[in-house]
């Protein structure tokens, strides 16, 4: 009896320590790294939920942007980060599907190095064509890919980037060839979009958003798996070209270690914030729509989405050293 109390009382101390740690966490501040420049989707939705973060537990979320290669230099920083669940990173479609595929030097491993929390918003991007090309949706574009090889020209946010293997899927899919002129980012590729110095490109919502209003540009199709709340009258590509899907993800993932019930504590608020109205619309406001998941789901869309952009990256031959 006396070795069944003691083991009894072993369990319930271990129990008790693990809801304690659940209760008290965090106890210092939080540091979210964002592997892209300040302003862009990555950090809005990290500032968005970092202060609702900071509001729900008393402790301030520091946002501390990390760009460089790709978004894989911050992404770097957060795998050796101390696991202790007050490190996190802003994790991406473009950094955790297809930077795994292009890079042929990374200096962590994202199978073994970091761990999903939970998926935050989804910022699709949309096909967007100066005026005068003679093609007003998806299907039209296929057309006259096919009847005109080579000659459409597609600027991109850069080499590797989801902006570039869209278009690259696009033209796998569709059976075309196109010209791509790499970009650094949204601003100089529309600055040569808009007097028409190229024709197309897939650019993020928020940054094409007024050119499309203002009739300089013409929106083809959103290249996420439904239309956008922002863009109504935008079909869907997939609409016109059957299995096409480039959501934009975003999601927050910790260092291989962290303890679980800072993990779930976090996914936990995560979902529950994600719910609000406020920031559902402030999301909304740029282009975004609130996306929360458990750890499992977020590993399971990373799982995804490595095989099919691998697949698009092998077949376009892009490799970056």
């Amino acid at each position: 009896m006396t070795r069944r109390f003691a083991r009894f009382h072993a369990l319930a101390l271990a129990f008790c320590a693990g809801t304690a740690l659940a209760q008290s966490y965090p106890v210092k501040a939080i540091r979210i790294i964002v592997p892209f420049p300040p302003v862009g989707a990555a950090d809005l939705l990290t500032r968005t939920v970092g202060q609702k973060l900071t509001e729900a537990w008393g402790q301030p979320v520091i946002v501390d942007n990390r760009p460089g290669v790709g978004g894989n230099l911050g992404l770097e920083l957060a795998a050796k980060a101390p696991a202790d669940g007050y490190t996190a990173v802003m994790a991406a479609v473009t950094t955790n599907a297809i930077g795994m595929s292009t890079y042929t030097k990374l200096g962590y491993d994202l199978e073994r190095d970091l761990t999903p929390v939970s998926l935050v918003g989804n910022v699709p991007h949309v096909l967007v064509a100066h005026p005068t090309l003679p093609a007003r949706d998806v299907k039209q574009l296929i057309a006259l890919g096919k009847a005109h090889p080579g000659a459409l020209v597609f600027a991109s946010q850069g080499q590797g980037t989801l902006s570039h293997l869209e278009q690259e899927m696009l033209k796998q899919m569709g059976g075309f060839t196109a010209l791509h002129v790499p970009y650094k980012g949204s601003a100089p590729g529309l600055a040569d979009l808009i007097p028409g110095q190229v024709q197309l490109f897939f650019d993020s919502i928020p940054s094409s958003l007024p050119h499309i209003k203002s009739g300089r540009i013409r929106a083809l199709g959103v290249a996420s798996s439904n239309r956008s709340p922002v863009l109504p009258d935008v079909p869907a590509i997939n609409e016109s070209l059957k299995g096409f899907e480039a959501d934009s993800w975003f999601g927050i993932m910790m260092p291989t270690g962290a303890p679980r019930d800072a993990i779930m504590k976090m996914n936990a608020e995560m979902r529950t914030l994600l719910a609000k109205q406020d920031v559902k619309d402030k999301l909304l406001s740029q282009g975004g729509v609130a996306l929360a998941s458990t750890p499992e789901e977020m590993a399971a869309r990373i799982k995804a989405d490595l095989a099919k952009w691998g697949k698009v990256v092998r077949a376009a031959g892009v490799k970056i050293e």
